[in-house]
């Protein structure tokens, strides 16, 4: 009873379905009563959640499509050129979640491919799937089914470039496989079915091998140029013969034990290089043991003075760096005297030093020699780069007053017999002196100045001035500065920097005349020239944990304006040490000044009395505060990268101002624009054909 109640259940939906597909499948010949009764079914089928049965026969795509949006609740968007019919037919009824991938086999088979998105899925021709958005993975791929996903599948043991052959024949001709040699990773793009089945193939070839490492060790050569031999002529013969997927080869020096760590992908090109390494490695012939170390970094010069010291015992002579002041001698020298010096022998070895190519000439048994140049690799390392970034800000706030009244009485001066003149009289020289005034209204200063002038006075001995009777002087002044410098300096690792920025000014030391038997004067002056305004010397030493030490010298000085005993120079300067990691801030010192000055020149007495008293005085006050700092940040610069985008941020930022800088153009003046700053661009190194043998850093060398 059970079972005929489930069957009569199931069989009203079945019916349902297949009428609603059927009238899908059909011309669109419907009555209205059709058309109503095929809503009414639509909207019964929406809203059962049951199995279903599927009859596609020669249906339009389109329909199909929409008949499965319909049942899965998914939005499509259907390319144009998706067209054709479709056949689809389940003989019992199948989940409904089993819909849409049902209609993505069928898809596929037509050449069209689903394109899932955000809320939206997109049907497309196949050949274009790979160029739309999809899921990517990496090993690990949850999806399956006739999906278009990526995978990015790193390799550990075997050669991707030679996998990829035996890959893509498995890979259908719309869909796409690729390459990294550099990471030694796959990228794919595929059906999800046929990744997975990728992924089993990639995982049982990609395992370890017992053949595919070897240490060989050297006697007689140097490891380190035996790699950069070896490697050279792998990675030519390699690239000579074409074949992107030939097997990888790496070669590793290691300098202590003067041996060659090799791992190849093919045994026998392993085998191929014991038979070359065993050529190479034999004893030198007798006078012929001079071999010539072209550096990349270090200098040979001072190399050589440390490799001198190392066969010797001894010390190098002189100083191995410079102060912040001088500059090493080794620079400073003659190429022809350097070479010369440096040459020496011990126990049968000589190193000498050639400046014009920077390469190192040694003559020593092979066992020195090899010991050398395990020091020469470590010595010739690339020096790191460090830009400076230094901030000084000074913000200077002077406030100033004055007020005073003064008075006199000259008119008895003229007159015959005794009389009686005088007054008060504050502050000779400064521009605010009532007797200075009287003879020159001239050296009054600036402010508010208001006298009384009754004529004019003859005083015996000075000459007629003018009869001012009363001065009153009013100043208030309010000078604010704000200067801001922000000097940058870009300098090799323990290398000396310096910038300077401001005026050479002219310092008058001393004076003399001669005059001897010829009657004209002949005087003559002493000068010293001094840097006047901002100094930056800095010299850096980077540590391998990132940080960054500095020996510092800031300087700021300026000109004292309005001075009348000689020029004087305001100073402020820091000669400091500090240690600061990459990239942070740190403040190097500063100054915080506070002056606060406040003057009375009074009558005894009589400047005391309330109100009245002021007749009797002038007061003046002023204050000034100074705040000064300075602020440090370096950055390490380890390879081109970094050092082309520092410099494209700075050389951009300039292009930019002198963009902004626009001449208005006028009716009579001509047009004088400049050029604008070319964009930068840094070009590729090129290429030398004969370019002589660099050092291997100590880092392996790979043959693709």
């Amino acid at each position: 009873m059970n079972n005929m109640n489930k069957t009569r259940s199931v069989f009203p939906r079945q019916l349902t379905l297949s009428v609603l597909l059927l009238a899908l499948a059909l011309p669109p010949l419907q009555t209205q009563a059709q058309t109503q009764t095929q809503a009414q079914t639509q909207t019964q089928t929406q809203t059962q959640a049951g199995p279903v049965v599927l009859n596609f026969v020669n249906a339009d795509i389109p329909s199909v499509i929409k008949a499965v949006g319909e049942l899965t609740g998914k939005n499509f968007i259907i390319d144009p050129r998706v067209k054709g019919t479709v056949i689809i037919t389940s003989a019992r009824p199948v989940p409904r979640d089993q819909v849409y991938p049902i209609l993505l086999s069928a898809l596929r088979m037509q050449g069209f491919s689903a394109i899932e998105g955000r809320g939206v899925v997109k049907i497309v021709p196949e050949a274009e799937a790979k160029q739309n958005y999809s899921v990517t993975r990496g090993k690990q791929v949850n999806e399956s089914g006739d999906r278009i996903i990526t995978q990015v599948y790193p390799l550990q043991h075997e050669s991707a470039a030679q996998l990829m052959p035996v890959l893509r024949p498995l890979i259908g001709p719309n869909n796409a496989i690729a390459v990294l040699p550099s990471s030694n990773t796959l990228v794919i793009t595929d059906y999800a079915d046929n990744v997975r089945r990728l992924n089993a193939i990639i995982e049982a070839v990609d395992q370890p091998s017992a053949n595919d490492t070897a240490l060989i060790r050297l006697n007689h050569v140097s490891a380190v140029d035996v790699a950069q031999s070896l490697g050279r002529l792998m990675s030519d013969g390699a690239a000579a013969a074409g074949q992107p997927g030939a097997a990888r080869l790496m070669i590793v020096p290691d300098v202590r034990s003067n041996s060659l760590l090799v791992r190849s992908d093919n045994p026998s090109r392993i085998q191929t290089l014991r038979g070359l390494v065993a050529g190479l490695d034999v004893a030198g012939v007798a006078g012929g043991n001079i071999h010539v170390v072209y550096l990349r970094n270090a200098e040979a010069v001072k190399l050589a003075e440390t490799l001198r010291g190392i066969l010797t015992g001894e010390a190098p002579i002189g100083p191995k760096t410079a102060s912040m002041t001088g500059t090493s001698p080794a620079a400073t020298a003659s190429p022809a005297t350097s070479t010369s010096s440096l040459s020496g022998a011990a126990g049968g070895s000589m190193i000498l030093a050639d400046t014009a190519t920077n390469s190192l000439v040694i003559s020593a048994p092979d066992v020195t020699y090899n010991a050398l140049r395990a020091v020469i690799d470590k010595l010739d390392a690339r020096r790191a780069q460090v830009f400076i970034e230094a901030l000084v800000v000074e913000i200077t706030a002077e406030k100033a007053a004055e007020f005073g009244i003064q008075w006199q009485d000259l008119r008895g001066i003229e007159e015959g017999g005794t009389n009686f003149i005088g007054g008060t009289n504050f502050g000779r020289g400064t521009g605010s002196n009532i007797i200075d005034a009287s003879a020159d209204l001239t050296t009054l200063g600036s402010g508010l100045n208001i006298g009384v002038v009754s004529g004019t006075v003859n005083i015996p001995g000075v000459g007629e001035v003018l009869n001012l009777g009363a001065l009153a002087r009013a100043l208030e002044s309010d000078a604010n500065a704000n200067i801001l410098s922000t000097p940058n300096l870009l300098t090799m690792d323990n290398e000396e920097a310096k910038i300077v920025v401001g005026q050479n000014v002219p310092f008058l030391t001393g004076s003399y005349a001669l005059s001897g038997t010829d009657p004209t004067v002949n005087p003559f002056q002493t000068i010293e020239r001094r840097d006047v305004g901002l100094t930056l010397k800095v010299r850096p030493q980077v540590s391998e944990g990132g940080s960054v030490k500095l020996l510092i010298y800031q300087e700021t000085s300026s000109l004292r304006e309005n001075t009348t005993s000689g020029v004087i120079i305001d100073l402020r300067s820091i000669d400091s040490t500090v240690l600061v990691d990459d990239g942070r801030i740190i403040v190097l010192g500063g100054l915080i000044q506070d002056t606060m000055q406040d003057g009375v020149d009074k009558v005894p007495v009589l400047g005391d009395i309330p109100l009245f008293g002021h007749l009797f005085r002038t007061e003046k006050r002023k204050r000034v505060k100074t705040n000064l700092m300075v602020f440090l940040r370096p950055h390490v610069l380890r390879n081109n990268n970094s050092s082309d985008l520092l410099t494209g941020e700075r050389y951009d930022f300039i292009r930019q101002k002198q963009a902004e800088f626009r001449m208005q153009p006028h009716f009579a003046l001509p047009d004088m624009q400049m050029e604008p700053l070319p964009e930068l661009k840094n070009p590729p190194l090129p290429q030398l054909v004969d370019q002589p043998p660099q050092p291997a850093q100590n880092t392996p060398v790979t043959a693709p």
